[in-house]
């Protein structure tokens, strides 16, 4: 790992190129390219198990004017052709010119079927989304469902669009039905939804409504978190986006909290300091400019909130909570004009195998400070712009675990602009392949707490004593034992003191009581008007004398 803590300087050599050109200068691919606006969502099941896939909505149609408030509740069926193919239907079925169909009457051939329900389109044959709309609503459906059917890019989905400004007068004055596009991937997903491992083909076959489910439910995403995809399949990084992860009092309660954790300090990364997360370069260089960073230690110990955004973010990325580090808060002044310079999201310890970066504020774009990968393998750099609430997550690692060199990153410079915006906030989480230890989830955060919010020095310190005494491999272990233990002497240290007390007390009460009876006694041997007993010798010595 050492190895890959390069200097990498803010001027770029370009892949394929010769020279070298500065980051901000690159031509980059922008996103997002989708907005709420435009999400929708399919969905199915009962109670305990529901599934649910992303869609793009069409720029025309109802929910255009509507939005949030479209909503259908059918049956999906699959078009006949599935793709939609006027040509191919009109020759073969009715025995003419294709290029002479009405397209103004035509309908699918299943429209008996189609009556009401959701239909299923591909865009094979290469019609456009108001073409295959038109024959979803010369076909009775409630709303229309296109697959794209890219091999290239499986999970690829756009907002369908009128080709021409017929077809956009044509939309607005006839389409009245949701319209959607999915991708290939969800497209896989519906249709085998009822088949289960180990199916025969007759058995699929068989299987009711061709393996869909019986009823689907479509309606806009609004807020909801859904991906979109930045690179492509067999692209290097693979890099994609969740939008809408964080809500936006979310971002503003991180922001808040990283303020208030005994406030942000300059991040220095000229030296490594392994629990911050931050990795020198070999050079000595300096890549956090003007950054700041408050790193607020939580593991077990989130309050109720922050389990439910652990809770999302592990249902939505699959990946489990135990993995997750806890978030790192960077703060960059446009006064100072602060940037993140190119470089790896690697430790001297170890890879995450993916990092997710959240951005806690919008920037407008002339101030800059966009999230760039300028090392894309397909040659087009990608560029990110800050958007509230928008997570970006990269792949630090392939499925063999092997470190992806394309996973360059940077953060171009903040710009003062027109001063709309003074800081731009972004909150990471890295994530491990490994459970994280109890001591990372429990001690450390503990630990923080009692002092203010933030680790004390002397554990940094401690943790990189043990990193040079038994060395890279083994001296994180070493001290998650020793941050273990340490509690646990402690706690066992206090039940003995308190022990001690107890037993203390315990035996000065039964002393004092021995002592008590002993005074009773005496007491009441003197008491007056009692007569003393005579001695038995003095009596039989009477006796004798008598």
């Amino acid at each position: 790992v050492a190895c890959l803590l390069l200097a990498i300087s803010t001027t770029y050599v370009a892949a394929g190129t010769t020279g070298s050109v500065p980051l901000s200068e690159l031509e980059y691919a922008a996103f997002p390219t989708r907005t709420s606006a435009e999400a929708a969502v399919v969905e199915w099941g009962h109670s305990a198990i529901i599934s649910a896939l992303d869609g793009a909505v069409a720029a025309f149609g109802p929910q255009t004017s509507r939005g949030a408030f479209f909503e259908v509740e059918a049956r999906p069926v699959l078009a006949s052709p599935i793709d939609g193919d006027v040509d191919r239907l009109f020759t073969k079925d009715g025995g003419g010119d294709g290029d002479n169909v009405d397209l103004s009457t035509l309908t699918l051939k299943n429209t008996a079927e189609i009556e009401g329900n959701l239909v299923v389109m591909t865009n094979a044959a290469g019609l456009s989304g108001v073409e295959m709309a038109r024959l979803a609503k010369n076909s009775g459906a409630a709303a229309l469902m296109v697959v794209n059917t890219d091999r290239d890019h499986p999970d690829y989905i756009s907002s369908l669009a009128p080709e021409d400004d017929a077809e956009a007068e044509y939309a607005e004055q006839n389409i009245d039905i949701p319209v959607i596009m999915v991708s290939r991937t969800s497209g896989n997903v519906l249709t085998t939804a009822l088949v289960e491992e180990g199916m025969t083909q007759e058995e699929i076959r068989s299987l009711p409504n061709h393996g869909m489910p019986e009823r689907v439910r479509l309606y806009a995403g609004g807020d909801r978190p859904f991906f979109e995809d930045v690179t492509s399949a067999g692209v290097h990084p693979t890099v994609y986006l969740i939008h809408n992860m964080l809500t936006a009092q979310e971002c503003d309660d991180l922001i808040a909290s990283a303020e208030g954790s005994n406030g942000f300090k300059p991040l220095d990364d000229t030296a490594t300091s392994v629990l911050q997360h931050v990795a020198a370069q070999r050079d000595g260089s300096v890549k956090a400019v003007g950054v700041d960073r408050a790193v607020l230690w939580r593991g077990q110990m989130h309050s109720h909130a922050g389990k439910q955004i652990e809770e999302r973010i592990d249902q939505i990325t699959g990946y489990p909570a135990e993995h997750f580090s806890d978030w790192h808060v960077d703060r960059f002044s446009a006064r100072e004009g602060s940037f993140y310079g190119p470089h790896y999201d690697v430790l001297p310890t170890t890879v995450p195998i993916a990092s997710m970066t959240v951005f806690l504020n919008d920037v407008p774009e002339q101030q800059g400070g966009e999230f760039v990968y300028p090392n894309a393998s397909d040659g087009t750099p990608v560029m990110i712009r800050p958007t509230r609430g928008l997570a970006v997550v990269h792949h630090n690692t392939d499925d063999q675990y092997q470190f992806d060199p394309a996973t360059l990153h940077a953060e171009l410079e903040l710009l003062a602009g027109g001063g709309e915006v003074e800081y731009k906030y972004v909150a990471r989480k890295y994530i491990y392949a490994l459970p994280q230890s109890p001591a990372r989830r429990a001690v450390l955060p503990l630990i923080a707490l009692v002092a203010g919010g933030t680790l004390p020095d002397a554990v940094l310190r401690l943790h990189d004593a043990m990193l040079d005494q038994f060395g890279l491999e083994h001296g994180p272990a070493y001290f998650d034992k020793l941050m273990t233990m340490g509690p646990v002497g402690l706690l066992l240290g206090i039940a003995a003191i308190v022990s001690f007390i107890v037993q203390g007390k315990s035996k000065g009460k039964a002393a004092g009581g021995d002592r008590g009876s002993g005074d009773d006694k005496k007491k009441k041997s003197s008491s007056p008007g009692k007569k003393k007993p005579t001695p038995a010798r003095k009596r039989t010595v009477r006796a004798k004398k008598d």
